[in-house]
């Protein structure tokens, strides 16, 4: 019984969505984890380019839901979106897998490999837009227990379906991930990469089959915003906010004071019970756009903060990988691991861990901090960034044991150094995600009016699109100043025994810190205003 009260309110449309999302997942991680292997090994790239190659592609992946979602909430469907989005993402991956089967049989014709290249992993980038913000909103939906609120009380029944529901999600996706991970990588190193982004494409053809046979289990909710204006509204009123800011001084007090007393009417996460029955009543009708601006833009310092952890999220696709490729990876005479092969230890931990979140650690804290849920969203997502800044820590004390070993042995190409002394470093990190990216998940989508639900997903997943590009800025930035001015070698030398990547750990470190320092101090501020 207690098991089954647990998974209460996880109907068989959710279990399907969260199944289909992990196949998702195995495709895109399955191209994208080993995809520096590629860039180097295949297209000839320097680590540095195709670190910041590898970057800029996962920043534009994760930025464009953002604009996607908007659109999708004012126009579409978020069924509709769906199905729109995976024709383009199933289009992309058709045209990588062509691209790498042309490439193998004319190795010479690099530039148009390249060009083919980029316009098929922008393809996915486009269908991925659409496809993910769109899918999870939609799974939420399923739950069938919105009450049109931005946010909940954390007693309430609805924000622990919420939370269970984006914890498991989590969990699905991080199943698909170990197996596009550890699989993928494997077979594209030794079978080939025409078959190694084949597979991954039948894997998003099959899950949009699955998707369309069911039908029959989906709740099909009443979009109360099809006609467009909420989006062009939204965006006139920022407009107009700013024009008021600046023109402020000029407006007479009485009038002033009248639009703050406007602003203030009801707060986020009101507590009264009779403004909460009020809001419900009109549940149905259009917020005013000022206030659904005013929702959006007050979570940007959050969002702001969460850009380092971010940044470390992209270590494991490029540094860690390459990193990996100059230590000994061999299991018995014959086996070597592939290096990404161990970012499925991120996954791996999430996968064991996950289970116990509930049954272990929040009957243990919640005896500490005296809350129903164990922890607030935004401790969660606390403990998460502390956990990245000691991954950083470790990685940087690992990578200078490394160099040690290399200098030592400055002729060989693999250094007597096994990768498994990686495995902490990544499984720290997959801690980390436990709470800081399922606590993004929920905070995003309870911190929007209900009908900007996969615009409040969208702005979670564009934290790692910013954060993506912002690691390709600091790459090219430091690479400039290190190897410059007639310096031999930078920190990110194509000589791995050359570079120092552990310089580069220690700043992401000290840089998170910063942030998760900042992040406290703003929580603790606004719970003192409240």
């Amino acid at each position: 019984m207690a098991e089954r009260q647990r998974f209460m309110g996880i109907n068989k449309a959710c279990i399907l969505l969260i199944v289909i999302s992990g196949m998702e997942r195995f495709a895109f991680k399955g191209v994208a984890s080993n995809m520096v292997t590629y860039l180097t090994d295949v297209m000839k790239m320097s680590n540095s380019s195709a670190a910041k190659t590898l970057n800029s592609w996962v920043g534009f992946t994760s930025m464009l839901p953002l604009i996607v979602a908007a659109l999708a909430d004012s126009y579409l469907d978020k069924y509709s979106t769906i199905l729109a989005s995976s024709v383009l993402y199933v289009a992309g991956l058709l045209a990588l897998t062509s691209t790498a089967i042309r490439c193998s049989w004319n190795p010479m014709n690099k530039i148009s490999s390249a060009s083919s290249l980029s316009w098929s992993l922008y393809m996915i980038s486009l269908g991925q837009g659409g496809y993910n913000p769109s899918l999870q909103a939609f799974g939420a939906e399923q739950l069938g227990d919105d009450n049109g609120l931005p946010c909940t009380s954390n007693n309430d029944q609805s924000s622990k379906k919420k939370s269970l529901f984006f914890q498991w999600w989590y969990f699905g996706v991080c199943c698909g991930s170990l197996l596009g991970v550890s699989v993928m990588s494997y077979m594209q190193e030794t079978l080939g990469w025409g078959l190694g982004f084949a597979i991954p494409t039948m894997a998003m053809v099959a899950s949009i089959a699955m998707f369309l046979c069911g039908n029959q289990f989906y709740t099909h909710k009443q979009e109360r915003n099809i006609d467009g204006k909420s989006f062009e509204e939204i965006i006139q009123t920022v407009k107009a906010a700013i024009s008021k800011m600046i023109n402020r001084w000029n407006m007479p007090t009485n009038d002033y004071n009248v639009v703050e007393l406007e602003l203030q009417e009801k707060a986020l996460c009101s507590r009264d019970p009779n403004a909460i029955e009020g809001f419900r009543e009109n549940s149905n009708e259009n917020i005013h756009p000022f206030r659904a601006a005013k929702m959006v833009l007050h979570l940007l310092p959050v969002w702001l903060m969460l850009l380092m952890f971010a940044v470390i999220f992209q270590q494991p696709a490029t540094f860690f990988t390459k990193q990996g490729m100059t230590m000994r990876r061999n299991i018995g005479t014959k086996f070597k691991i592939p290096p990404a092969a161990l970012q499925s230890a991120i996954t791996v931990s999430i996968i064991i861990l996950m289970p116990l979140y509930d049954p272990c650690f929040i009957p243990l804290v919640r005896v500490l901090t005296r809350n129903e849920k164990g922890i607030t969203v935004t401790q969660r997502m606390g403990i998460g960034m502390f956990l990245s800044v000691i991954a950083m820590v470790i990685a940087a004390v690992t990578e200078r044991k490394r160099l040690q070993i290399g200098k030592e042995m400055p002729n060989s190409e693999s250094v007597p150094f096994s990768i498994f002394w990686l495995l902490p470093q990544y499984i720290l990190l997959g801690i980390s995600d436990i709470f800081t990216v399922v606590g993004m998940q929920e905070f995003f989508y309870s911190e929007v009016p209900v009908r900007m639900r996969t615009t409040g997903i969208a702005l979670y997943t564009s934290v790692f699109g910013v954060g993506s590009f912002l690691s390709a800025l600091l790459i090219s930035l430091i690479d400039y100043f290190t190897s410059s001015r007639g310096r031999k070698n930078g920190w990110f030398s194509d000589d791995m025994n050359e570079a120092r990547l552990d310089k580069y750990y220690w700043f992401l470190a000290v840089s998170s810190a910063i942030s998760l320092l900042t992040f406290v101090v703003y929580c603790r501020f606004l719970k003192s205003r409240t």
